[in-house]
């Protein structure tokens, strides 16, 4: 049986990360990729596809963007590139087109059971990302045979749909995308939405991510934060690549319904939350709070005049009455993509590390299991853990335990 130190589950940033953190420490270990490396970036995205963050955010250890434009967005493929790159400049050791079809634990070692054979390792790190399934309602099989669904993995483009009027699933950054992108294509068009994060692509002429970045959001701690598990479920934030806004404002200024969020469906209806207004009333509170943080940057730096005035956006306005119900058979709805957002798979994880929800559990990324780890995951360590740009500290961090358990247990 092949033995290593440690073996990491998943070539996507957060693997290599980790991959390049171990190599540093002169850890023996093996990547294993269900695919090519870079591949979901390439086969599970929609082809109008750009990266939610600018360039320069979207460095990874030891190799920081250095293109010739830090503040574009790059295409899936072109990322999918970046991370081949990374994996040659650093001749990382991954292995792919490698299923993972177990990984358990037996009297002394870790054993993970592989589409190449069984191997052996004293540490074993997950890094197959929070975003391996769709994360559909059950309810979705309630709706009418006649109603074409489709997930984000599965959408191209608005091709993929039959004819008619289209209800988008979800107010985070894929739903928002999809309805404006369904729209401009002549569809009739309804955004359901729930909880969101509204925030424009801009405030005072500079890219939002670097008041998140600057203001030192996306470094906070999970143990600064009051209620983690309801940080972890947050949305990804109303963005897009690019210049353009597709807030609820800019989705309705194109003709794009709203209604709440999709609760259920009864007696051939689609039902919706009448909560609308106050979601909606919370995001902007809540982005005009990052807009403060701003302020208070600005004002702290003495650089007032260096940059554009404040240019905060209006109020989102939602319909007087949102509508409650829709009918499948009056003809609106055609198709339905699901924009819920997607869950980690850890099916291939055979040990007592979920709780009765089937949720892995860990603190900080180390599991109950001495020896098992995770990455990738949100609000890991810090609200930036699964952003590309929280890949490396994370990395750095649980490296220095991966490297304390290993001394550990040879010692024992």
């Amino acid at each position: 049986m092949k033995t290593t130190s440690a073996i990491i589950i998943g070539a996507g940033q957060t693997g290599l990360a980790m991959s390049q953190a171990l190599s540093s420490r002169r850890i023996p270990h093996v990547v294993l990729e269900r695919g090519a490396v870079g591949e979901a970036w390439r086969s599970q995205r929609w082809d109008s596809l750009c990266m939610l963050t600018p360039n320069w955010a979207n460095g990874l250890p030891q190799a920081p963007y250095n293109g010739p434009d830090p503040h574009g967005f790059m295409t899936p493929d072109e990322f999918a590139g970046q991370l081949e790159k990374y994996v040659r400049d650093f001749a990382l050791p991954v292995k792919e087109n490698i299923n993972v079809n177990r990984v358990w634990h037996d009297s002394t070692h870790f054993r993970v059971d592989t589409s190449d054979g069984p191997i052996a390792a004293e540490s074993v790190i997950l890094a197959t990302g929070a975003a391996s399934r769709p994360n559909v309602p059950s309810f979705a099989d309630d709706v009418p045979e006649w109603i074409f669904q489709i997930t984000l993995d599965r959408y191209k483009n608005p091709r993929n749909l039959p004819n008619g009027g289209v209800l988008v699933v979800g107010g985070s950054a894929s739903g928002v995308q999809m309805a404006r992108e369904l729209r401009n294509a002549g569809r009739p068009v309804i955004l359901s939405t729930g909880n969101h994060v509204r925030l424009p692509r801009r405030y005072r002429n500079r890219d939002i991510e670097t008041w998140l970045d600057v203001t030192g959001v996306l470094d906070q701690l999970t143990t600064e934060i009051g209620d983690v598990e309801r940080a972890k479920r947050l949305p990804s934030p109303q963005l897009q690549g690019g210049t353009d806004d597709v807030d609820l404002n800019a989705l309705q200024s194109i003709g794009v319904s709203i209604v709440g969020r999709f609760s259920a469906i009864r007696d051939g209806e689609a039902l919706f939350s009448g909560g609308l207004s106050h979601v909606a009333n919370s995001a902007d509170l809540k982005m005009n709070r990052l807009f403060d943080l701003a302020d208070a940057w600005i004002e702290e730096h003495g650089v007032a005049d260096e940059i554009a005035p404040a240019d905060r956006p209006g109020a989102t306005v939602v319909p007087v009455n949102p509508r409650l119900s829709i009918p499948f058979d009056g003809g609106e709805i055609r198709s339905i993509v699901w924009a819920t957002g997607f869950r980690p798979d850890f099916s291939y994880v055979d040990l007592p590390v979920f709780d009765r929800r089937g949720d892995l559990i860990h603190s900080g990324g180390v599991c109950t299991v001495p020896g098992l780890f995770v990455m990738g995951l949100p609000f890991l360590r810090r609200r930036r853990s699964h952003h590309i740009s929280g890949v490396a500290k994370d990395a750095q961090e649980l490296g220095d335990l991966i490297a304390k358990h290993l001394r550990l247990w040879r010692a024992a």
